[in-house]
């Protein structure tokens, strides 16, 4: 049977880089999936799994009509020689013109920002997933630690049950 056009192929062997620390930070309300403009040896370390997402952040603007994706470190990569890129350099995401006004117009409120969640391989192609954040407040964080830990704790007495 032949697969259908929505299926989505991610490959066993390429990486999925994840930023955790965001979603321990913020309340993401909306993701979206952007592609992103890279150099060669851009591409060939974010195979090679070395990228760190945890200080990046999106900034989308309305003049130039363009969305960049700031500080997020793709590490040298060591077989290239001497054409390196810089490892944390500005990197332009591709996304719809409609979708860059409508997250320039959210980010104008106060507290919330882009972030990058994830970033993985599709179809040989790597694509960012950006969310729209708002900052966490440290009692919320809390809160939330407090719930998995009971949680867990559930669990944990359930599977002694069984």
């Amino acid at each position: 049977m032949a697969a259908g056009k929505n299926t989505k192929k991610h490959s066993a062997n390429q990486p999925t880089i994840q930023n955790r620390k965001a979603r321990h930070d913020y309340v993401i309300s909306e993701t979206l999936e952007c592609g992103i403009r890279l150099l060669g040896t851009e591409v060939k370390a974010a195979r090679a799994g070395q990228v760190s997402l945890q200080e990046g952040y999106v900034r989308a603007t309305e003049t130039p009509l363009e969305i960049t994706m700031h500080g997020v470190h793709f590490a040298e990569y060591a077989p290239a020689g001497p054409q390196q890129h810089e490892p944390t350099r500005t990197r332009r995401l591709l996304v719809h013109k409609r979708e860059i006004r409508k997250l320039a117009s959210a980010t104008r409120e106060k507290g919330v920002t882009l972030v990058p969640l994830k970033m993985y391989f599709e179809r040989g192609k790597l694509k960012v997933l950006i969310g729209l954040a708002r900052g966490k407040r440290k009692s919320d964080k809390r809160q939330v630690l407090d719930k998995k830990q009971a949680q867990r704790e559930i669990d944990r007495a359930m599977s002694k049950r069984m």
